[in-house]
């Protein structure tokens, strides 16, 4: 009985060294996996690239539709100019 109690007591914590999951494709419908390499940089990094059609770059005042479409790469850059946030929504 004391055994059992034991195992069932350590299963939350076996299951907590379980590795993260990749992204689901499902979730990166946008591609923004691949540009997760400019988290960190300034905005103007973005202008030596071709991002795909569609792309939202949003600063900290920018007023955006509230649609959700994970088709949408959106990238985001704080008041110092610093991209923070890049993602499919």
């Amino acid at each position: 009985m004391k055994q059992t109690v034991l195992i069932l007591a350590a299963l939350p914590l076996l299951a907590a060294c379980d590795p993260a999951a990749k992204p689901d494709a499902a979730e990166d419908q946008c591609g923004a996996s691949g540009f997760q390499g400019l988290m960190g940089q300034p905005r103007t990094a973005l202008d030596q690239l071709v991002l795909p059609d569609g792309t939202r770059v949003v600063g900290p005042d920018d007023m955006v539709t509230a649609d959700y479409r994970t088709d949408r790469l959106n990238i985001e850059y704080d008041r110092k100019g610093v991209i923070h946030k890049i993602g499919c929504y």
